[in-house]
């Protein structure tokens, strides 16, 4: 008889010197793994292997040579990415899930949670009574999903059904130049095409011009178009802008246009009383997403979109009916967790696999609660704030866009140097050698900026001086080096 060669169940043994490993990575003090490249590539490479090594030789391979070889993402330090390494609760969360409740299906605890933690988010982040919500992978597919629901809602309106007639007309999105790039991969993917994404006019801050929207707007009703959607930004990757949101939803519903609104990073940033009043609108919008894998420190690969009545979405997503899954379920008469699906999120959007995400968002919430989210993003954002003000105080300093939330675009400056451009990019570069602080650079009106954003549950204000510190250090010596 067969006998399965794959470890299939002493987990608490297995995982005993496995979170050993993972805990020592934790304390970050390896050497980055391009520095043993051609080590782990040979010890991990190879051909396919004809005879497996079994589970412990495998857990010990992997103690040597992948997990002190990951990323640098987890770092405090790291302030480059708005994803960051996940809370141990939220590992955990996801631990669990993959091995006694692998699918979003069934009437378990775990599915029980999927449909809580939407609500609770919608409650922490003020957003309208009536939004409900189906998680994704992340901010390409929740972005994905809302202006699906949105298309679908704008050509309903003309009495097509888009989901199942397919494209009639050319469409439009309107956001800024600062949305982003999910949203134009979304209009190619939804057969809009890039060209339909229209950036309009930002001010000083990097927000949306109301009336250069309105003017947008009432050029392109003269046309043969379908205004699909107004597409906001709660907070940008670049610099953590927000836009006028209740401005935009007067001109949205002035226009009969839907408003969606991408959260992904900065929606969480209502729960700090200093910036709140910069969110006005956020309950009168027709959808907006989320990523619990930024600031909320979830592993990555989860991602909400909420909409006002998810019967929009049913409409433009549903899979149709399927012979493998008739009568494998019923609501009637529920004796086991297997007589039902639960709410049917498969035809919320994209998915039909997913993990259980729910209890993940569930219990970084569970943990430390709403006030401690409060906490961690009030927080960070004082880092942001603290950078400009360091900034502000030095001669070779400059803050090229004032934080709104956790991120703030500064550059070295210099008489002597003619290009500030190349020269930051070498300060960056240098950084990112060192290893010790890893921000990001980005560009504001043609000027390359150092971009730490600060969303990490390890980051402590003392990496964000750290930064600074070592950007002047490092100027002075490129300068010191040049004369």
């Amino acid at each position: 008889m067969y006998q399965e060669l794959a470890e299939c169940g002493n987990l608490s043994e297995l995982l005993k010197n496995f979170a050993t490993e993972l805990d020592q990575y934790l304390r970050f003090e390896h050497p980055d793994a391009v520095s043993s490249i051609d080590s782990w590539k040979s010890a991990l490479g190879g051909n396919v292997p004809a005879q497996g090594i079994g589970s412990e030789q495998l857990i010990a391979e992997m103690g040597q040579y992948l997990i002190p070889n990951g990323s640098q993402i987890p770092k405090p330090g790291c302030t480059s990415f708005i994803t960051t390494g996940a809370s141990s609760m939220g590992v955990l969360a996801s631990l669990s899930g993959a091995v006694v409740a692998p699918q979003r299906v069934g009437m378990t605890a775990y599915n029980y949670l999927e449909e809580l933690s939407l609500e609770w988010m919608a409650e922490m982040f003020a957003l309208s009574p009536a939004m409900k919500g189906v998680y994704s992978s992340g901010g390409s597919i929740a972005n994905l999903v809302a202006i699906g629901a949105a298309r679908q809602w704008a050509f309903e309106k003309l009495g097509i059904n888009v989901a199942e007639e397919g494209m009639t007309m050319s469409c439009r999105l309107y956001t800024s130049s600062a949305c982003h790039r999910t949203i134009h991969r979304a209009a190619a993917v939804l057969g809009m095409g890039r060209s339909a994404v229209v950036s309009i006019a930002t001010d000083s801050h990097g927000r949306i011009c109301p009336q250069a929207l309105r003017c947008q707007l009432q050029e392109d009703m003269t046309k043969d178009i379908v205004a699909v959607a107004i597409v906001a930004n709660a907070g940008t990757t670049n610099t953590g802008a927000i836009d006028p949101l209740n401005a935009i939803a007067d001109i949205a519903a002035e226009f009969d246009i839907w408003m969606h609104v991408d959260g992904a990073y900065g929606l969480p940033g209502i729960l700090d009383p200093r910036i709140r009043d910069l969110y006005q609108g956020i309950e009168r919008v027709d959808s907006v997403i989320i990523d619990p894998h930024k600031w909320l420190g979830a592993p990555v690969g989860i991602g909400a979109t909420y909409v006002r009545d998810r019967n929009i979405l049913y409409r433009a997503f549903s899979q149709g009916a399927a012979d493998y899954l008739e009568g494998a379920c019923t609501d009637h008469n529920i004796q086991n967790s297997m007589d039902s699906m639960g709410i049917p999120y498969h035809d919320f959007g994209v998915e039909l696999s997913a993990p259980s995400r729910g209890a993940v968002v569930w219990a970084l919430i569970r943990e430390i609660g709403k006030t401690g989210i409060q906490k961690r993003i009030c927080r960070h954002n004082d880092m942001a704030r603290l950078v400009a003000d360091l900034a502000h105080q030095h001669p070779n300093l400059e803050v090229v866009q004032e934080p709104t939330l956790s991120i703030c675009c500064f550059r070295f400056v210099d008489q002597s140097v003619e290009n500030l451009n190349e020269f930051n990019r070498q300060i960056h570069r240098q950084l990112t050698k060192n290893a010790r602080n890893i921000p990001s650079t980005t560009l504001i009106n043609g000027q390359l900026v150092i971009r730490p954003c600060f969303v990490g549950a390890r980051t402590t204000e003392q990496h964000a001086r750290d930064l600074v510190n070592e950007v002047i250090e490092t100027g002075n010596l490129l300068l010191s080096n040049a004369s």
